[in-house]
């Protein structure tokens, strides 16, 4: 489409529920593994996306009530499991989130490879300590931690192949209980937009 002609001279009256964006309920969600705090997200919107992001977290452990609004009460304070089966995120790609989150809270994870909407730049998964060694019955779809001292990951200079904003916001949220070092973590080509 080149253009959008709009035929005015009717005034526009009444109200509409403009409800939040897919793409910031997904890591905002996903952020709760972070902490053993009661968070509540509202305003948020309920594609396809969202739902198998609430049983995905629900896998994990993590309580969820939602209301009649759609806002979303979650808990991590109890995780359960730090494995994000293949039959939860093979259909989107934020699902690959929980990486960091449980990287943190436990000192290692299993994660399948997401499907999802397709990139141009196909799926960047830059993750340092992290290797495919193509673990269990799926082939190539789990992801494992590398050996980490204490169970914890190090800070280290970190180059994404591409502009990245799950990458980096993956890595932010990785670098969560290191919060006095975060900033000293270089990232280049990072992206300027993580939500």
């Amino acid at each position: 489409m080149d253009k959008l002609l709009i035929s005015g001279g009717i005034p526009l009256e009444g109200e509409i529920r403009i409800s939040g964006a897919k793409n910031a309920a997904l890591p905002v969600l996903i952020a709760s593994l972070l902490t053993d705090q009661n968070l509540v997200v509202s305003n948020v919107p309920h594609p396809q996306d969202v739902t198998t992001t609430l049983e995905l977290l629900g896998h994990l452990g993590v309580r969820i009530e939602v209301d009649d609004k759609l806002a979303i009460d979650v808990n991590a304070a109890e995780l359960t499991s730090h494995r994000a089966p293949y039959e939860l995120v093979r259909t989107m790609r934020a699902s690959v989130l929980v990486l960091g989150p449980l990287l943190t809270r436990f000192g290692e994870a299993e994660v399948s490879l997401p499907g999802g909407a397709r990139s141009a730049h196909g799926q960047s998964i830059s993750y340092p300590g992290v290797r495919d060694d193509g673990g269990a019955s799926h082939g190539r779809r789990w992801l494992h931690p590398g050996q980490q001292p204490a169970g914890r990951l190090q800070g280290c200079r970190i180059v994404f192949d591409t502009v990245t904003v799950t990458g980096t916001e993956n890595l932010m949220m990785a670098a969560y209980w290191r919060r006095r070092t975060i900033w000293k973590t270089q990232q280049r080509t990072r992206s300027r937009r993580p939500r």
